[in-house]
């Protein structure tokens, strides 16, 4: 087990989970009567899903593919997606 890179993976997934929509849905729904532990549980399978998921792909892409294009497809992606945003931002504003 890498140590190390288990930490780095939990400290940086923790960090940008803070405050995200994800997070916020998360405290909406828990808002109810008798709602802690169905959320919590709700939640958590669904983060462990999505985690499963993007290891798999993620593992799997690095078979096919060098991990440095898998790093700048990532990079590429989360650029387009935050320029798409910026787009439809600017003509809704």
């Amino acid at each position: 087990m890498d140590w190390k890179l288990l930490l780095t993976t939990f400290g940086a997934i923790f960090l940008v989970e803070l405050g995200d929509k994800t997070q916020l849905a998360t405290l909406s729904f828990a808002t109810g009567k008798n709602a802690f532990l169905p959320v919590f549980i709700g939640s958590s399978v669904a983060l462990v899903a999505t985690s499963l998921l993007a290891s798999v792909v993620g593992s799997t892409l690095t078979r096919v593919l060098p991990a440095r294009w898998v790093h700048l497809g990532a990079g590429l992606l989360f650029i387009v997606i935050g320029a798409l945003l910026v787009a439809r931002n600017i003509r809704s504003a």
